[in-house]
């Protein structure tokens, strides 16, 4: 498994998303449970789950996965909701977390999206977590650079070490400012559906896709998952429901493009130009 450099550690090029995990029947539930311990068992290092995913089910679903690992041999990323931003709520919020995932400490702790709690009261609210040893470090998820630059004018908004937000070939706004931004405030970055949520609800597969997919005898996840990857200066974490789709993106760490491979599919979903608003999923 090839790596990266993601919150100062080194860690898998790809992690473990989790959305929508938990919420089916048995048949479902073991086929995902496989699925993650697959992606533990070769290679990956970090899972990426959240409260509001199916309402706590997804971080129950991961709990019983990851008690029979050593803690010590990956990082667990849970978040939570903005009407939660409180310290008060942040620290309930929290130990209902590690109580369903089955952990004494999460690695990091991400506000979901922005809501109507100042920055300055949810950035008390994490420092006071680390400080009680419940938390490694803390993020957020969905913030667009004006954000992150609001974020880091506040007492001990430094200490913020990643932003996570979506990111696929067909949703590019981050590579205008985001991404540059949290490069040069050494600041780790995960994007999030890097097949456009599922089925590609979120994204419109472009005919060259396809044939640069049969091209390359790879799927188009591989080729979607690849591109995302080309880079390697950030974290991807799809979500996957069985085992051979597991297999399938961690073997999508490998695929590689030619540049006049990049120029094709530049030509079919353009980077941004100008600032733009971030989509969110």
């Amino acid at each position: 498994m090839k790596s990266i450099t993601f919150n100062h550690q080194n860690t898998s090029a790809i992690g473990i998303g989790t959305w929508h995990i938990g919420e089916g029947n048995n048949k479902k539930t073991e086929s995902e449970m496989a699925a993650i311990r697959y992606g533990l068992d070769h290679g990956i290092n970090v899972i990426d789950t959240a409260e509001m995913y199916g309402e706590g089910k997804s971080e129950t679903l991961v709990g019983n996965v990851i008690k029979n690992y050593n803690r010590q041999d990956f990082q667990l990323i849970s978040k939570f909701y903005p009407y939660h931003a409180t310290p008060k709520l942040i620290e309930e919020s929290l130990k209902a977390s590690l109580k369903r995932l089955q952990t004494d400490y999460l690695d990091l702790y991400l506000l979901h999206w922005r809501g109507q709690t100042p920055l300055v009261e949810t950035v008390a609210g994490l420092e006071r977590m680390v400080k009680a040893g419940l938390i490694r470090n803390w993020g957020v998820s969905n913030f667009d650079r004006k954000d992150l630059e609001e974020l880091l004018s506040i007492p001990n908004g430094e200490n913020c070490r990643i932003n996570e937000d979506l990111y696929n070939i067909g949703s590019r706004g981050i590579e205008y400012s985001v991404l540059p931004w949290q490069k040069e405030h050494h600041m780790s970055f995960i994007g999030y559906s890097p097949f456009g949520s599922d089925d590609s609800e979120y994204l419109k597969i472009q005919p060259i896709v396809t044939e640069m997919a049969q091209q390359k005898h790879i799927t188009v996840h591989q080729l979607l998952l690849g591109w995302v990857l080309r880079n390697h200066n950030l974290l991807s974490i799809p979500k996957t429901g069985s085992p051979e789709h597991m297999e399938s993106n961690i073997e999508a760490v490998d695929v590689t493009f030619t540049a006049d491979e990049l120029e094709q599919l530049d030509k079919a979903y353009p980077a941004p130009k100008h600032e733009e608003t971030l989509e969110m999923i």
